[in-house]
């Protein structure tokens, strides 16, 4: 820990920022002020722990320093809303445009993710004189931008503000993944605990029939989530609680991770090839298995639920479970009808379904369109929240994806039966 950094513990986390619904009249500019503010120092609340050492490390190509986190959401804002919307606004300096773009191709060209590491300059102090640049513009725009000019523009603030409750999720993990690279067992904070799991036992029905899934209107949505559409229920059940630590020692003592025929392929070779023998962050020694945590090193404790498994271990534990992932589809209704225990605030869950378009979606035009259209390829859905994600950030139509191999986040999962 930093220096004079506070410790930051779970039950301090921020409230939800509030941004007024984009058809409020009059337009509430002190709202949205203070929702900006709101996660511009939440941004700031999780960096805080951390050296400048620390906010330099990028521990693999997946994960990116906390100091570019910072910055490349402070870019977000400069690049798409105050020099497009903001008359006279001075970029701050041109050159960190191409130092902290993502993947934008048709906004300039990009340092290459995997050395994002190596930008070392500007410093991590530089950094918040960038940010605090930004936010002073971001304020002047939103107190001073006329009615007309300021509706056009507020769903660029919303997205970012979204965008950068994204990346303050990917902060915790991508350190919580090198400080794990580290054999001292840095804490980040000693007062970071699991919240409990609710006591959800049992299975809840699926009904089988048409129903419909995707974003209703109303509120904010990633472009993703769209359209609402049918889809076909084929009946079944889903778990009402999330698969333990408990639940996944019993498939490892079953030799789950030595048992070729439970595998898919190609997650069988990624056992082999990064030996596999149990979820991420996970050793045993002389007293038994612990795990990495941002409270540094931990005991096991069953209770809780397994996380920073892959799609591959998580489709694996059903096939040996004799189950089934749930499908999106099914994961959505269960959790808009209150039929889960747990859909958000512990771990991702992982589902059965790829990533890919929903029927009669088309991203938005321009380079914001590159948001999420261009991932719809080899990566899988996982829905809820995590212990992990803003408060604020979660809702029942919510799609997050990664690689079915990927488990430095906070990836879990509830188990299905099988439809016929």
């Amino acid at each position: 820990m930093a220096a004079g950094a506070a410790r930051l513990t779970q039950p301090e986390r921020s409230a939800a920022f509030p941004p007024p619904p984009l058809d409020a009249r009059p337009i509430d500019r002190n709202a949205w002020i203070a929702a900006f503010r709101t996660v511009r120092d939440e941004t700031e609340r999780r960096a805080a722990p951390l050296s400048p050492e620390d906010q330099q490390i990028q521990s693999m190509e997946d994960a990116s320093p906390t100091k570019w986190h910072r910055a490349h959401t402070t870019w977000f804002f400069e690049q798409f809303l105050l020099r497009e919307h903001l008359p006279g606004y001075a970029i701050y300096d041109e050159r960190l445009h191409y130092l902290f773009n993502s993947y934008y191709v048709q906004a300039g060209p990009r340092q290459p993710r995997f050395m994002r590491g190596m930008i070392t300059r500007p410093t991590a102090e530089e950094t918040a004189a960038y940010r605090t640049h930004v936010d002073r513009a971001v304020t002047v725009w939103l107190r001073e931008t006329p009615d007309a000019a300021l509706e056009r523009a507020l769903p660029i603030l919303e997205i970012g503000l979204y965008h950068e409750q994204q990346h303050q999720e990917l902060m915790f993990t991508d350190i919580l993944h090198a400080f794990a690279q580290n054999p001292l067992d840095p804490v980040y904070d000693a007062g970071w605990t699991m919240p409990m799991a609710q006591a959800g036992s049992g299975k809840a029905a699926l009904e089988r029939g048409i129903t419909q899934i995707g974003h209703a209107g109303g509120g904010f949505a990633f472009d993703n989530e769209s359209p609402r559409h049918d889809v076909l229920m084929l009946g079944g059940a889903i778990d009402r609680g999330l698969v333990t630590n408990r639940d996944w020692l019993a498939f490892m003592e079953d030799g789950g991770y030595a048992r070729p025929e439970l595998w898919l392929n190609e997650g069988w070779i990624w056992v082999q090839r990064e030996g596999w023998a149990a979820p991420g962050y996970w050793q045993h020694d002389a007293e038994g298995w612990s795990m990495m945590s941002l409270a540094g090193r931990k005991a096991v404790d069953p209770s809780e639920p397994v996380t920073h498994v892959s799609y591959f271990e998580a489709d694996a534990y059903a096939r040996w479970a004799g189950r089934d992932l749930p499908t999106e589809a099914e994961w959505e209704i269960a959790a808009r009808e209150g039929l889960i225990e747990d859909a958000f605030g512990l771990v991702w869950q992982w589902t059965r379904s790829a990533y890919g378009p929903y029927p009669g979606y088309r991203p938005v035009p321009g380079a914001l369109g590159e948001y999420n259209g261009k991932f719809m390829s080899s990566q899988y859905v996982l829905r809820g929240s995590s212990v992990a994600t803003p408060d604020g950030h979660a809702r029942p139509g919510y799609r997050n994806f990664f690689y079915p191999h990927q488990r430095w986040q906070f990836t879990g999962l509830r188990l299905a039966d099988a439809r016929p």
